[in-house]
Order: C-alpha cells, then structure tokens, then sequence
C-alpha cells in the first residue's frame, strides 16, 4: 500500500464519522497533510476523496487555487509594472492578493449548493508560497464555513504547527489533521 493509499484510506473513515454541527470555525476545517512530491499523485486521485465523501452521504465541492496568483496579477491595474520590477509587489499589493483568494474560497464555502452537509475542497495551496500564507487564507474565510473545509496541505505537521512546503516557518493552526499515519484519525 503507498502512501496516497493510507491518505485516502484515513480520509475515508474520518469523513464517515458523525459530523457535530456546533463545531468553532477551526475544528470545521481538515488539513489533508501530504508531502509536496505527492501533489501530482494527490491531484490524480481527488476523485477518490470525492467518491470517499459523497458515499458517506455528503456533498462535495472543490476550490482550486494553483492559478490564482496569475488570475489575479493578469487583472490588476499594475501588473505591467509589476512585471518590469516584482520588487514593486509590496506588502499592501500582497494583501490585496490574500483577499482575492480568500473571496474564491468564499464564493465556494457560500455557495447555496454548499451547506452545513458539504465537505469543500480547496485545492492548490503550494501554489500561494511565496505571495501569500495559508493562515491568512483561513483567517479570512472563517465565517463562511457551514460544513467542513478540506484543505490539501502539501507540507508537513508537527503537533498543530503546520509548515507549507516544507520551506518556511509554520504556523500553529487548531484543524483536524487527516494523515497518511497509521495513527490517524
């Protein structure tokens, strides 16, 4: 068995589980954590997570962010200046980046289709470093969230501490992690 079955295996019996509806924001969101040389792997298998969700008598909807970066600098006002100086991408037009993202997490988590019974997937995150942090993602999202939101974290997790990529400080984050381990959840 690899280690994307184990993943899949461990999503599968904890989307099963009974689903509390007076959850806190954060224990609304799962973190399937994954090394990031398993993205192609994870992506070639999302249906599988899918299958593992709706079989459990849950909706499912998925929010992919791998373009946002693009999306966003290709309508911005700027972007020829950008271009010429990436340095001109401060602080403040980062920012705006973040809220770009957090509204198409949004839309999917508002979504009428997306209720307190829907699992949304957000798919992509690796492709925020080095523009933007998944904690600031979440943060801005968290009112939004009626049933779960699944992150796929490509990076690793010690205790709550979560680091994206591997490449940088982490994070402590309170959401449930879903692992490959074989003490997982």
């Amino acid at each position: 068995m690899t280690d994307m079955d184990a993943l899949a295996r461990a999503y599968a019996r904890f989307v099963a589980l009974p689903w509390a509806g007076d959850l806190a924001y954060p224990q609304r969101v799962w973190t399937v954590v994954y090394p990031p040389r398993d993205e192609r792997r994870l992506r070639a298998r999302l249906a599988e997570f899918e299958i593992a969700t709706t079989k459990s008598g849950h909706g499912w909807r998925q929010v992919d962010v791998t373009d946002a970066f693009a999306g966003w600098l290709g309508r911005h006002p700027y972007r020829d200046a950008y271009f010429e100086e990436p340095e001109l991408l401060s602080g403040a037009a980062l920012e705006d980046f973040d809220r770009y993202v957090q509204e198409a997490v949004v839309a999917a988590l508002e979504d009428p289709a997306a209720d307190e019974n829907t699992a949304v997937a957000l798919v992509g995150v690796g492709s925020l470093f080095p523009f933007s942090k998944v904690s600031r993602v979440l943060d801005g999202v968290g009112g939004s969230v009626r049933g779960r939101l699944v992150v796929f974290f490509p990076g690793e997790r010690d205790g709550s501490n979560y680091r994206l990529l591997e490449a940088r400080d982490g994070w402590n984050y309170l959401a449930t992690p879903i692992t490959d381990a074989k003490d997982a959840l």
